[in-house]
């Protein structure tokens, strides 16, 4: 009998051993413990006046995320090549998918590019790209997913940690519940996927409902990528791209830029053998750049709207595949 209690015994012992590790390990899940909390709760009840008991349960119920962690980890396998990236994002789908899109959304289109000044087909491209047309906005929680990155990535901590505080202020501004909003893994949200910094500085209510939604509201979406577009220098009736063809690679190639900024003159590009296939301005800066196509290398000069399709995402090929995308929506539109 003794022996049976003393089993007993032991086997509650590990039970309760077990369920005492197991809320243990549930409230390190959260970050209402982290050390990283309470400093970033002061901070926000001295310069934004938010209650720190409030912030305290929701930190309580936001968890920290490993996958997210090993997902921004992870070195990308990096597509470096045009011929790679362009069947990613132009596919005859995508272009489907934006014509309904934009049919759907005609009445907003047209109103931001009259508003604005950014063609409808860059506004749907951008969406088109970024979740096609909102079919893939992320199922991540924005708070677990800007905490994770604030309080346990230190590479880009200061980042995140700017983003978590953008993202506390506009769920007051749209009186939301910060728990309710989902996003990427790294806390891009809505059809266009706005970071929340972006959201409190682009984002309109361009239907004028009083609240600003680009997760289900296209209006919104719309209204906001055009006004982020035209803050970041897009000039109506512009171009975005032209071809160029060289004399000779090596010579040519001197002009290439080194980074997105158009810093070289057309000029210059001539000097070098660049010839752009219609005539531009020869004191315009520009961007240089050569791709690797399918059917060899193609050397192109960015403008001035290449570059603000850039601001959106710090990359050649991203922009490229928006600029022609936006073409074969526009084309697709017009049969």
């Amino acid at each position: 009998m003794q022996t049976v209690l003393f089993r007993i015994k032991g086997l509650l012992a590990c039970l309760g051993f077990t369920l005492v590790a197991a809320h243990a390990f549930a409230q390190d899940d959260s970050y209402a413990q982290h050390p990283l909390t309470a400093p970033f709760i002061e901070e926000m009840n001295a310069e934004f006046g938010f209650v720190g008991e409030s912030l305290q349960s929701l930190f309580s119920q936001a968890q920290r995320k490993q996958f997210i962690l090993d997902a921004i980890s992870r070195p990308a396998e990096r597509v470096k090549q045009w011929k790679e990236y362009r069947p990613i994002f132009i596919t005859q789908s995508r272009v489907d998918k934006g014509v309904a899109f934009w049919q759907e959304n005609q009445v907003a289109l047209q109103r931001a590019e009259q508003e604005y000044g950014v063609p409808a087909e860059i506004i749907v491209a951008i969406i088109g790209v970024e979740t096609i047309y909102g079919g893939n906005t992320g199922g991540h929680r924005v708070i677990d997913a800007l905490s994770t990155l604030a309080f346990d990535y230190p590479p880009r901590a200061p980042f995140f940690r700017q983003q978590l505080k953008e993202y506390l202020l506009l769920t007051r501004e749209e009186q939301v519940d910060p728990l309710s909003l989902t996003g990427s893994y790294a806390g891009a949200m809505g059809l266009p996927q706005f970071m929340p910094g972006s959201f409190r500085a682009y984002a309109v209510d361009f239907d004028a409902d009083g609240h600003v939604d680009i997760w289900t509201n296209p209006t919104d979406a719309v209204g906001s990528v055009a006004n982020y577009f035209i803050k970041h220098g897009w000039q109506p009736g512009q171009q975005v791209v032209v071809r160029a063809d060289i004399k000779e690679a090596e010579r040519a190639e001197q002009g290439l830029s080194d980074n997105l900024d158009p810093k070289i003159t057309v000029q210059q590009l001539q000097a070098l053998g660049w010839t752009p296939r219609v005539p531009l301005d020869k004191q315009r800066k520009v961007t240089a750049f050569k791709l690797e196509a399918e059917q060899g290398s193609e050397y192109w000069i960015g403008l001035a709207n290449f570059h603000a399709i850039t601001r959106y995402n710090r990359s050649v090929m991203y922009a490229m595949a928006v600029n022609e995308l936006a073409e074969l929506l526009s084309a697709a539109r017009k049969e």
